[in-house]
């Protein structure tokens, strides 16, 4: 049964950036800034923006008093940045992998996207992909056919790294374009991220695995319990400290206050921003473009 457009996120919504509390800023600045080529925006005090362009994509904040994260306790399972080319991506993989090679997870190609995995210094997961068309992604019954077929990485650097991105790795756009979570079950994900918050459901991996988004695309978030099964609230430490959800206006922002406020779910606003905590309490951002 199809859902009306005041259940739904706007279908030009997209994702921000995700805030990483860290124990050693300048150890985790050097590695974005560095090796996965990302510019530091700004850097005022115990907060520094990393980016491309203008676009914030890694929010760290210093917090060397708290310590790490339990092995299966909810949270971030990894950053996904969305580069516009081959040749982008080419670059950031070649760079991370040359000066942190003991980062390096593993690569995938997913049908719609290409991707690499990382690990940042203090374990949070990264992933560096890029977009197939739109027009080649395939639909059954409402679910998008994703897969996890290998994907050489020396190949596809070989293939695709230009002179500009050995020389200028940090060159062109991106992006975060979607956002993974370790959560404690995905019935509870769903009931929140697609029934509450307005998402709409593109896979599911039978109960470990949940894939949503708005306007049709792959997906800008996803859940899975592959680590953290059986998972309560996250307590205060290292690792994800925000997620950001952007939606296109103040009048989307509204009808997402609305909808929360008519499932129970306790917001708060400032006037530009609504925020709000999940089942895990992972902390939810939502702002206008």
């Amino acid at each position: 049964m199809a859902r009306s457009t005041n259940e739904l996120l706007a279908a030009d919504t997209g994702m921000g950036a995700v805030t990483l509390r860290v124990g050693n800023l300048d150890a985790m600045i050097a590695y974005y800034r560095d090796a996965v080529t990302l510019t530091l925006l700004s850097h005022e005090g115990s907060v520094a923006v990393l980016g491309r362009g203008t676009t914030p994509i890694v929010i760290l904040q210093h917090a060397p008093e708290l310590a790490s994260p339990e092995p299966r306790a909810a949270g971030l399972f990894h950053t996904a940045i969305l580069f516009d080319t081959q040749a982008q991506l080419a670059a950031a993989v070649y760079s991370v992998a040359t000066k942190h090679p003991g980062t390096f997870t593993g690569s995938a190609d997913h049908l719609v996207s290409e991707a690499f995995y990382f690990t940042d210094p203090e374990g949070n997961g990264i992933e560096l992909y890029w977009d197939r068309q739109r027009t080649a992604w395939s639909w059954t019954h409402g679910s998008i056919e994703m897969a996890t077929l290998y994907l050489d990485p020396n190949a596809f650097i070989n293939e695709h790294l230009t002179e500009q991105g050995q020389t200028d790795p940090s060159f062109g756009h991106a992006v975060v374009g979607h956002v993974h979570l370790s959560v404690g079950d995905v019935a509870s994900a769903r009931a929140f991220y697609v029934d509450q918050l307005g998402f709409e459901s593109t896979a599911e991996m039978g109960n470990s695995a949940l894939f949503v988004s708005a306007g049709g695309y792959h997906h800008h978030m996803a859940m899975n319990t592959w680590n953290s099964s059986g998972a309560g609230k996250r307590r205060l430490a290292l690792g994800l400290g925000q997620v950001d959800i952007v939606v296109p206006s103040s009048d989307d922002l509204g009808a997402l206050g609305e909808r929360m406020s008519h499932y129970g779910v306790g917001t708060r606003h400032d006037g530009q921003t609504l925020s709000f905590d999940d089942p895990w309490s992972n902390l939810i951002r939502v702002r206008t473009a």
